[in-house]
């Protein structure tokens, strides 16, 4: 249903903007976080913008899902209030590539664990589960935009 590589990345530093609550609602923590980089003229087209996501939504009530709005980093990046610090673990991921509305995700996450992962043998990392935004929600049809979902594997399954 769904195209699946596997990409090894190195570990990457991130300043983020922790959110609680519903993961559709995670652009609260975005508008802040593109706030403070756009008044220090430090975004671009090089800008990579991720989110991160802790808890399993199926496991977990709504009010109390963890995640965190994030833009990759230099190391020697210096991190200032309202930022906080965060690192994509390095190692093997399951990249899925999904194009459309954000809203409509939820089927590609429960074909990437409930299908693809079954069926692949392989086993989830210790690491969380984030997404990776490709191109922009404010000058980008919903139907057209592209996001890559990174699940972490564990090395020995591989």
């Amino acid at each position: 249903m769904y195209d699946v590589t596997i990409k090894t990345i190195p570990a990457s530093p991130a300043a983020t903007i922790a959110h609680i609550g519903s993961y559709m609602q995670i652009s609260q923590a975005f508008e802040p976080l593109y706030g403070w980089f756009g008044a220090r003229n430090l975004l671009g087209s090089d800008t990579r913008s991720i989110g991160i996501y802790y808890d399993d939504p199926a496991c977990v009530p709504e009010e109390q899902l963890r995640s965190r709005a994030g833009i990759i980093v230099n190391e020697d990046f210096t991190f200032e209030a309202p930022l906080e610090p965060a690192e994509i673990a390095a190692g093997p991921y399951a990249v899925l590539r999904y194009q459309g509305p954000y809203a409509d995700m939820k089927a590609a996450y429960q074909w990437l664990y409930g299908v693809w992962l079954v069926k692949s043998g392989k086993e989830p990392g210790n690491a969380p589960a984030f997404e990776e935004y490709i191109n922009n929600p404010r000058d980008t049809p919903p139907t057209e935009l592209l996001t890559d979902i990174y699940l972490p594997l564990n090395e020995s399954s591989l």
